[in-house]
């Protein structure tokens, strides 16, 4: 069973390739390379590759403010993109939240692959890839947030967000690192 799970935020269709977000479809796309060497790798080594991806509903909470709809369940915007294609043994997991693990089956669903230490990556590192690597971490696993493939729609953004946690109190139980060094781990 993997021991490790990488777990790949937002990188949809209607997040990356649309104009309602383009303030994060550049970003995005500088960080797609580095995904996919971290997928091919991961894969190779058997680890557990999980999708988390934004599926929503127009009536979503989220929507009721600035935000506007995107990722709506049955639309082919809940699509991870071409270039991240999912493969067989992947997972796919739409959440309505920021959070991978909020109101869905992840945690059972790493519990029951063996897993002990999850990898987090895609968009936004502020926000949805924070809060899921936080929950990872609130709910047992060791956890790192993989710098150079996620990001903000700020870079400054992506920065801050991560200088806050770089040095953090939690040991080896929360870190923040690159692909390279988290692969050389595993």
């Amino acid at each position: 069973m993997a021991k490790d799970a990488v777990i790949v935020v937002d990188m949809l269709k209607d997040n990356v390739n649309t104009a309602l977000h383009t303030g994060i479809s550049g970003e995005a796309q500088k960080i797609i390379p580095g995904l996919q060497r971290l997928l091919a790798e991961a894969r190779a080594k058997s680890l557990l590759v999980v999708y988390a991806n934004d599926s929503f509903y127009a009536t979503d909470i989220i929507f009721r403010g600035k935000m506007k709809p995107h990722a709506l369940r049955g639309t082919s915007g809940v699509q991870v993109i071409g270039e991240l294609e999912p493969e067989t043994g992947d997972i796919i997991l739409e959440k309505r939240r920021m959070s991978a693990f909020f109101k869905t089956d992840l945690d059972i669903t790493l519990r029951d692959n063996g897993v002990e230490r999850v990898a987090v990556a895609g968009i936004t590192t502020p926000f949805c890839v924070l809060l899921t690597a936080m929950d990872a971490f609130c709910n047992g696993f060791k956890t790192v947030i993989i710098e150079d493939c996620c990001t903000a729609y700020q870079p400054d953004d992506h920065q801050n967000c991560l200088n806050l946690y770089r040095k953090g109190l939690f040991g080896d139980y929360f870190r923040i690192v690159t692909a390279e060094e988290y692969l050389s781990w595993v």
